[in-house]
């Protein structure tokens, strides 16, 4: 992985800086995308460059990849890490939310793939890209209807530029986190009685770590996935393989 560029976004915290400690360890030169200022620091403190971009926004992800090319280089590792979620009763989820998650979650990450790929394609880099889905995208949970939605569409795309792409030899695949102690999960771990439920269904009976998810998503960025395209590893603690509890 030495000198190779990585592109991360939803970088400043949580999977995502876990990703970019991850690769810059593997040698990688690391580019950290986030919407807050704080992805300056983080890229800092790993040698690497920071940039703030909201992935839902198109004019700002196309700015973004020109401005990129133009200082750093050419990516030939972009992980897709950048999400929301946003809770409400299904009946009573407003369009305006459930677009913006779609938009973020889903349309960005086509788009930051699309403009990768178009480079990597025109430069001759044998690439990889590595989208952040979820158990969501197969298990559904109604209070976040638009995070569902939209990591299913993430599995799906991750299949359909796997195909696309691989006549150029650049890879796609997916990660899909279970249940992960970061900021999304607070409110769980600061309720006994939802992380008691959340664990019931997860057969290692903890919550995974942000660097657990980080370590598959370098391996599928490196040589060692070399025939790997097109697939999502789930790292849920054995959760969706789990029919009952008894």
């Amino acid at each position: 992985m030495s000198d190779r560029i990585a592109v991360i976004t939803g970088a400043a915290q949580g999977i995502g800086l876990a990703c970019a400690e991850a690769l810059a360890e593997d040698g990688c030169r690391v580019v950290l995308v986030d919407i807050k200022d704080s992805v300056h620091d983080a890229a800092a403190q790993l040698g690497g460059t920071g940039y703030i971009c909201d992935m839902g926004d198109p004019v700002q992800v196309a700015a973004l990849f020109d401005k990129i090319e133009a200082e750093v280089g050419p990516a030939s590792v972009l992980v897709n890490n950048a999400g929301i979620a946003i809770g409400a009763d299904f009946l009573e989820m407003t369009e305006a939310d459930f677009r913006r998650v779609i938009d973020i979650n889903l349309v960005g990450v086509f788009l930051a793939t699309q403009r990768v790929a178009k480079t990597m394609v025109a430069r001759g880099i044998e690439g990889a890209v590595v989208n952040m889905s979820s158990i969501n995208a197969q298990v559904a949970i109604p209070s976040i209807a638009g995070y569902c939605a939209s990591k299913g569409g993430v599995m799906q795309l991750t299949k359909v530029a796997a195909l696309a792409l691989a006549p150029h030899n650049i890879r796609v695949n997916a990660v899909g986190p279970g249940s992960i102690d970061t900021d999304m999960m607070a409110a769980v771990n600061a309720d006994p009685a939802a992380m008691a439920r959340a664990m019931s269904r997860t057969p290692l009976q903890r919550p995974g770590t942000a660097r657990e998810v980080a370590d598959i998503v370098a391996f599928l960025a490196s040589s060692k996935s070399s025939y790997v395209t097109g697939e999502t590893i789930y790292v849920d603690g054995g959760r969706l393989g789990l029919n009952y509890t008894v």
